[in-house]
């Protein structure tokens, strides 16, 4: 909100003196100003007041009927994202905004705001249609000593300016804006009869209320607070309709001089708190005067409000997913795809302005009960940070069938400040759980956890989980089949790959390796496949690198070389649950526009990855890697437990660690990752224990609630093994194998063991 000038000063404090030449320029001027002042209000304010009986409907948006010169965007409102309880209660993650607005109806501000305002700025604002002849001829005398255009501004002209501004606001470009703010504001006698002009044509089409109530809303009250409801909130933590008297005045002086006027600046040499805000407080004594003289309150309501202190109660609103905390790279997610997505506008930038302006409440895909669970794991496991490691830990959990992102939790504490950052390895923006142009990493190796595309893909060429390969280590490997880029010839490479606890290998069949994640047995099975059909198997389910790269489909890539975003695995062992049927990740479950309507929202997209047969045996295979297999640690501890599978990865050198499965209604990755550099978890140990179980210690208590929450059908046509009675025994140490047979690969050629950056 630009100042009206009342003050009849010139910005700096000093009214400045005008030489005899000047004054009588100036009156001449004041003669031409007053005619065509006259003209305008004799042509408009007859219409204006045969139409005052007329009453507009208070819920009407002003800004959608205005005449063509006055047409603008909506009033930019601040956004809010949410997540939503069990029972249905939203719960606040973060709001983003440019301008801190709360548009409200004329019954949700109080009567002391709508008599301050009109009392102390335009007192005939009842009575003039939307020209205050009395006060346009003071201020054009104003003008003709001062030399200034000063004074005389109804609150209708204000309101036109203020929309003038607003439209400014709302342009692409600094330069656009600027152009377009000064022509808005110049001081000219110009101005001011365009700005009169299109005041009575205001008045000519709404009701004065609906005026007064929108110039209360597009009022800026100092800094990036506009709107008598943020004000309120921001100045005295109130609404609008609950201000005191003396407290309503001393916010309606703030719109006349902002940055005079202003009560959060306490260090201020007139404003400020030790002085009694004594800038404001003058303003404000001045508005209490004329409410008292206009009827507005009693004698003894002037004396209680004249007499109260100004006491602001500052509360800094936030803008920025910071102030969800534990959820905060949830909610970084949630902006991405608002940014990203085509359907909340035709560019990023336009996007980002649509939802730090439009005024939009978001209610989220994220299920509370579950993030807290993630949440409350993952401190208690993973440190935010550790000497000699750059440590991370990622956790997502997706909902079966749907894709809607139920879960997301990382080791570290969000900010996008880098001077907060520099203070301490803790902080981080990057959202290691989602791809690069999300917000995220550039993702990670996900070790053995891959290799249920060659099962996919071994299974639905009309392979057998019983049948055999050659399994054993060698140091030559020959010639895989590519039918994309034609056959691969390892004999040159050095390449030869060992299983984590070197086992011999021989001959093992598809279910051996799966159970006990032979890496041999997975390459033995490779050979006899094509490798572009085993990357576009996992394309099939939804997989894709971090960083946007295609996937590598080398004989390597079989055993977990690929950089992949964990929720970009999460949604494919969501896939595998759900018959093969694989559903693209969603976070928005609705959202609502300002004006109270649905907004179109994205919607999961589902396709067939693999045919339910296909799909049924790998679940059977994968189910067994839980009760007798690498994953019997996390399975053992999830209570309550349904029918679920899983399977392990462990990268090259113990690098990243992985533990994914689903139940037929859940889906979660958990994650130990090394961010950068290298470090074997082996030989690591967390206050929680070994860094390398941390997996099984964290997938449990997310699966345990989630289990709880959604309960768990069985998967058609694989039978449920009866449980066995866990053996009691103490917790591996550091150095020992764990249950976890998964990925260390041996790797001669830097590009084939896919070191993450």
């Amino acid at each position: 909100m630009v100042s009206n000038g009342t003050n009849g000063m010139n910005g700096t404090g000093v009214t400045p003196s005008r030489s005899v030449g000047g004054v009588v320029s100036g009156l001449v001027g004041l003669v031409a100003v007053s005619a065509v002042a006259g003209m305008l209000v004799t042509v408009g304010l007859a219409p204006v007041v045969a139409l005052t009986g007329v009453t507009a409907s208070s819920t009407i948006n002003i800004f959608e009927t205005l005449p063509d010169y006055l047409e603008i965007e909506p009033l930019a409102q601040r956004s809010n994202i949410y997540a939503t309880t069990s029972d249905g209660t939203p719960v606040l993650l973060a709001t983003l905004y440019d301008q801190n607005r709360v548009e409200v109806g004329w019954d949700e501000i109080g009567q002391n705001v709508k008599d301050a305002a009109v009392a102390g700025e335009d007192p005939r604002f009842y009575e003039h249609g939307g020209v205050d002849l009395q006060g346009t001829v003071r201020g054009a005398f104003t003008t003709a000593l001062q030399g200034n255009v000063q004074g005389g501004s109804s609150i209708t002209q204000q309101y036109v300016k203020n929309v003038l501004v607003q439209k400014c606001e709302m342009l692409s470009t600094e330069e656009e804006i600027s152009a377009c703010y000064s022509e808005a504001t110049v001081t000219t006698a110009t101005r001011k009869l365009k700005e009169m002009r299109l005041a009575i044509g205001v008045e000519k089409k709404y009701a004065k209320n609906d005026i007064l109530r929108q110039y209360l809303n597009i009022a800026g009250f100092g800094g990036r607070v506009y709107g008598i409801e943020a004000a309120a909130d921001y100045y005295f933590g109130k609404t609008a309709a609950d201000l005191t008297v003396a407290q309503a005045a001393s916010l309606v002086a703030i719109v006349n001089n902002p940055g005079k006027f202003r009560l959060d600046r306490p260090g201020s040499e007139t404003n400020g708190a030790a002085n009694g805000y004594q800038d404001n407080k003058k303003r404000r004594d001045y508005i209490l005067g004329e409410m008292k003289k206009y009827g507005k309150i009693t004698a003894a309501e002037f004396a209680e409000a004249l007499a109260a202190p100004i006491e602001p109660t500052i509360n800094e609103p936030s803008t920025g997913c910071q102030t969800a905390r534990g959820d905060a790279f949830f909610c970084d997610y949630v902006i991405h795809v608002l940014a990203n997505d085509p359907a909340f506008g035709a560019d990023a930038d336009t996007r980002i302005k649509n939802i730090r302006r439009g005024g939009f409440e978001v209610y989220t895909t994220l299920d509370l009960d579950l993030q807290f669970a993630a949440v409350t794991t993952m401190n208690n496991n993973v440190p935010k940070s550790m000497p000699g490691w750059d440590v991370g830990g990622v956790i997502s959990s997706v909902e079966v069938g749907t894709g809607r992102v139920l879960a997301m939790a990382q080791n570290k504490d969000y900010s996008q400040d880098p001077e907060v950052q520099a203070t301490g390895s803790n902080w981080s923006s990057v959202n290691y759980n989602t791809d690069f142009i999300a917000g995220g990493s550039r993702g990670f190796q996900p070790g053995s956890t891959y290799k249920v595309f060659t099962l996919a893909e071994w299974l639905s060429t009309g392979h057998s989980v019983n049948e055999r390969v050659d399994s054993a280590p060698r140091s030559s490997w020959g010639t895989f089949n590519d039918s994309c880029l034609g056959p691969q010839n390892y004999d040159s490479e050095g390449w030869s790959p060992k299983n984590d606890a070197d086992e011999a290998g021989g001959n093992y069949s598809a279910l051996e390796s799966t159970i006990g994640s032979i890496n041999t047995g997975f390459i033995g099975m490779a050979k006899r496949l094509d490798l572009c059909g085993i990357r576009k198997m996992a394309e099939a389910f939804g997989v894709h690198r971090a960083d946007g790269e295609p996937l590598s489909q080398s004989a390597a890539a079989v055993i977990g070389t690929n950089e992949i975003a964990p929720l970009s695995m999460a949604v494919a062992f969501a896939g595998i649950a759900n018959r093969g049927v694989t559903c693209s990740p969603i976070v928005i479950d609705r959202m609502i526009g300002s004006d109270g309507t649905e907004v179109p929202i994205p919607t999961s997209r589902c396709a067939q990855s693999v045919s339910p047969d296909t799909d049924r045996e790998m679940v059977a295979a994968l189910s067994q890697v839980l009760t007798k297999g690498t994953a019997v640690q996390s399975h053992s501890a999830t209570v309550p437990r349904v029918p679920m599978f899983g399977k392990t990865g462990t990268t090259d050198g113990a690098k990243d660690t992985w533990m994914s499965g689903a139940s037929s209604k859940v889906a979660t990755v958990v994650g130990v990752v090394t961010v950068t550099g290298n470090a074997n978890q082996r030989a690591r140990a967390f206050e929680s224990g070994p860094a390398a179980t941390a997996r099984h210690r964290m997938w449990p208590e997310v699966m345990s609630v989630a289990n709880a929450k959604y309960g768990g059908d069985p998967f058609p046509g694989v039978p449920v093994e009866p449980e066995p009675e866990p053996e009691p025994g103490p917790e591996p140490g550091p150095d020992d194998d764990f249950d976890d047979d998964d990925t260390d690969q041996e790797f001669t050629d830097a590009e084939e063991a896919g070191q993450n950056d």
